[in-house]
C-alpha cells in the first residue's frame, strides 16, 4: 500500500501535493518524492522517512509548476531509501511514474528491457513501468503527443500482470496527468479549474469534494479543465461523480469512524495481495533446494501478542501438511530458556512491525544456534527482515490500529501457504493434494468479502452484552487460538476481563468462572469437533451462560438448540476455517469498546511496536 496525489491547474502544484502526501501517510511513510513540470523540463525531489522530511527537501530545491505528481511509499520490492523512492523515471528523465501495488513479472520485464539496453537505477518493480512506456513510444508512430502516449500506456497494461494504479507525467505532454486502475485503488477530484488523481479522498478533499471512483482497467487524463475516463476496451465514457460528505478526519480513515473498523474490512484485500506472492517457491525463499527443504526436522515459531496466536495457528498447519514438528514460543521466553540444538531446525519469527525487541532478541539467539531463520513480516527493511536469512511479506499495508487485524490473518494466510509448500516438498502431500489446498487458499479472499458483512448481526447482538464484567471465549484444534486471540482483542480495546480456552478444558477447572449472563463465545464451525462443542455449549449454558455459537450453515440448526445467539460464517476447509472466524470476534471487541467509550484505536498503556524488553 503507497499514496499517490497527482495535480493539474494554474496554481503552483506544490503545495497541493505536499498537503495531500501528509494525508496520505497513513498507507505508507518509508520515503517519499515528487516530480513537478519546470518549464518543460521534469524536476525530481524525493527524500528517505515520512513526507515532513520530503517538505525539507523540497523547500531547498524549490519546485515551481502547475503540473505535478507525488508518492508516499510502503516498500514492497527494494528496501527503504531514495533510490527506490518514487518517482521513477526513464532513462531519458522525460517520463516519471508513481505507482502504488505489485507488478509480478516485473523480474521478467526488466530482463527483458535491460537487454534492449534500459538502465535501471532502482530495485523496485515500478521503475519497469516507466522503462515500457519509455520503450513503447518508440513503435507509436501516428496522433499527436498526447495520443502517443495513450497508447503507449495502453500497450504497457497488457504487458505487466498484478496489482496497480499508477499514475504518469511526461515532459513532452505538459498540463495533462494520466491515470491507471488496475486492482488497487485510484480516484479523480474534480474541481473549478483544477484536477486531482490519488489514491484516497483525504489527499484532495479540503479542495473539493466532488469525486470520480475509477473501475478497474480505467484509464483517465486529466487536464486542468477537463477529465476523460476511457474503459478497458479504450472508449470514453461518461463520467458520474460522487460528492463525498465526510470531514476530514474520517475521510483519513476511508470514511470509517476508527483505524480498527476500516483495516477489519481491509481484511480481504490484504489477503488478495498477501498471496499474490505466496505461490513463490519457499524453497527460494528460504534458499533451500528441495533436498534441504526434506531435511528441515523440526520447526520454531517465535512470536509476540497477536502475532504468537497466528503462530499457534501454523503450529497445526505445518504439522498437519508437513508432518514436521513445530514449537511455538513467545519471543520474551525463547531468549531466556534453554533451547536444544537440533540440526534441520528453521525458526520463523513472526512480526507485523519487525521492529519488536523481543522477537528481534529471540530470532538472534535461534541464530547463534545455528538455525535457519525466516521472517513473517509486513515492513520490508525492518530491523527483523535485515537478520533473517530469508522473509515472506505479507501485503497489508500500514496498519494503524494498536489492535490488530488484517495483519493477524495474512500471518496465519502466509503460514498455510509455507505449511503446504513445505509438505509438497518433502512429499508429505501429493501434488495433486497440494494443489487442491492452494486453489482452496485462492479463494480464500472472496470468503473473507462475505465475512466482513457479519458486522450488523455482532453489533446487534453487543447492546445485550457490553456491560458484562467477564467474557470467555472456546475452540478446539486449530479454532482454539482463535478462541485466545478474541479474548485478548477484546481485553486489548475495551479493558474487559476476557479468557480463552480450548473447550475441552472448561471442565478442568475454568467452568467455575462461568455464571449467570457471563457471555461465553463458541467457536464451532461444523466439523469433526462439533459434536464436542455442542456438549461444551450445554455445559456452560446449564451455569447460566450467555452463549453465542459462531458456526457454519451446516451447524446452524443444532446450534441454534443449545445456544442464545448464533452467527454464521462462510464454509471453507476445516483448516482455513479459523481466518473467517475471527472475523466476529473483530468486530465484537471493536463495538463494546465504541458502547464503553474506550480509546479503539490507541488503547491506554499499548503501543504498535514494543520496542523495548
Amino acid at each position: 500500500m503507497c499514496g499517490i496525489i497527482g495535480y493539474v491547474g494554474s496554481k503552483n502544484s506544490v503545495p497541493y501535493i505536499i498537503d495531500g502526501l501528509k494525508k496520505l501517510e497513513y498507507r505508507g511513510y518509508d520515503s517519499a518524492g515528487i516530480s513537478i513540470l519546470q518549464d518543460g523540463k521534469l524536476v525530481t525531489v524525493r527524500a528517505v522517512g515520512k513526507v515532513a522530511e520530503l517538505e525539507k527537501a523540497a523547500l531547498l530545491e524549490n519546485p515551481q509548476g502547475t503540473s505535478g505528481i507525488g508518492h508516499t511509499r510502503w516498500a514492497t520490492h527494494g528496501k527503504p531509501s531514495e533510490e527506490n523512492s518514487h518517482p521513477h523515471t526513464d532513462c531519458s528523465g522525460e517520463i516519471v511514474v508513481v505507482h502504488n501495488g505489485i507488478i509480478e513479472n516485473y523480474l521478467v520485464l526488466r530482463a527483458k528491457l535491460e537487454s534492449l539496453g534500459h538502465r535501471f537505477k532502482s530495485e523496485t518493480d515500478t521503475e519497469v513501468i516507466a522503462h515500457l512506456i519509455e520503450e513503447n513510444l518508440k513503435h507509436v508512430r501516428n496522433g499527436s503527443k498526447e495520443v502517443c502516449l495513450l497508447k503507449a500506456i495502453q500497450k504497457t497494461n497488457k504487458e505487466i500482470s498484478g496489482a496497480f494504479a499508477y499514475g504518469v507525467l511526461w515532459a513532452q505532454t505538459p498540463g495533462i496527468l494520466i491515470g491507471v486502475k488496475n486492482q488497487s485503488p485510484m480516484v479523480v477530484g474534480i474541481g473549478k479549474g483544477e484536477n486531482f488523481l490519488a489514491s484516497d479522498v483525504p489527499a484532495f478533499l479540503k479542495h473539493t469534494n466532488k469525486v470520480l471512483f475509477l473501475e478497474d482497467g480505467e484509464i483517465v487524463l486529466i487536464h486542468a479543465k477537463e477529465v476523460k475516463v476511457l474503459d478497458k476496451d479504450g472508449k470514453e465514457k461518461k463520467i458520474k461523480t460522487t460528492k463525498i460528505d465526510w470531514d476530514q478526519q474520517k475521510a483519513e480513515k476511508g470514511g470509517y469512524e476508527h483505524f480498527m473498523l476500516k483495516e477489519i474490512y481491509d481484511q480481504p484485500q490484504a489477503i488478495e495481495d498477501t498471496l499474490r506472492t505466496a505461490r513463490t517457491d519457499f524453497g527460494k525463499i528460504l534458499g533451500l533446494d528441495t533436498i534441504g527443504l526434506r531435511h528441515l526436522k523440526e520447526v520454531h515459531i517465535i512470536a509476540c501478542g497477536t502475532a504468537y496466536h497466528a503462530g499457534l495457528v501454523g503450529k497445526y498447519y505445518i504439522e498437519q501438511f508437513a508432518g514436521i514438528p513445530v514449537s511455538v514460543d513467545l519471543a520474551s521466553e525463547y531468549k531466556y530458556r534453554t533451547v536444544p540444538h537440533h540440526q534441520g531446525t528453521l525458526a520463523v519469527a513472526i512480526s507485523q512491525s519487525g521492529e519488536t525487541a523481543d522477537t528481534i532478541g529471540a530470532i538472534k539467539k535461534a541464530k547463534e544456534l545455528g538455525f535457519r531463520t525466516l521472517a513473517i513480516c509486513n515492513v520490508l527493511g525492518s530491523t527483523l527482515t535485515r537478520i533473517c536469512d530469508s522473509t515472506f511479506f505479507t501485503h497489508c499495508g500500514p496498519e494503524i490500529s494498536v489492535a490488530s487485524t488484517k495483519a493477524f490473518t495474512s500471518q496465519i494466510t502466509g503460514l498455510y501457504a509455507l505449511a503446504i509448500s513445505l509438505g509438497n516438498a518433502n512429499g508429505n502431500i501429493s501434488q495433486s493434494v497440494f494443489e487442491k489446498l492452494y486453489k482452496e487458499l485462492m479463494r480464500l479472499s472472496k470468503a473473507m468479502s462475505e465475512s466482513v458483512k457479519m458486522e450488523y448481526d455482532v453489533r446487534h447482538l453487543t447492546r445485550k452484552i457490553y456491560k458484562a464484567d467477564r467474557f470467555i471465549f472456546l475452540g478446539r484444534n486449530v479454532n482454539f487460538p482463535i478462541a485466545l486471540e478474541g479474548a485478548l482483542k477484546l481485553k486489548e480495546v475495551s479493558y474487559r476481563s476476557a479468557e480463552g480456552f480450548a473447550a475441552g478444558e472448561i471442565k478442568h477447572g475454568p467452568i467455575s468462572i462461568i455464571d449467570k449472563n457471563t457471555p461465553v463465545f463458541m467457536l464451532m464451525p461444523q466439523d469433526s469437533l462439533f459434536e464436542k462443542m455442542l456438549s461444551a455449549c450445554q455445559e456452560c449454558r446449564a451455569r447460566g451462560a450467555f452463549v453465542v455459537a459462531i458456526t457454519t450453515e451446516g451447524g446452524v440448526a443444532e446450534a441454534k438448540k443449545v445456544a442464545h445467539k448464533v452467527i454464521i460464517v462462510p464454509q471453507v476447509n476445516d483448516f482455513l476455517q479459523p481466518i473467517l472466524n475471527v472475523v466476529p470476534l473483530q468486530f465484537l471487541a471493536y463495538w463494546i469498546a465504541k458502547r464503553l467509550d474506550c480509546n479503539i484505536d490507541q488503547p491506554r498503556n499499548l503501543a504498535k511496536s514494543v520496542t523495548v524488553e
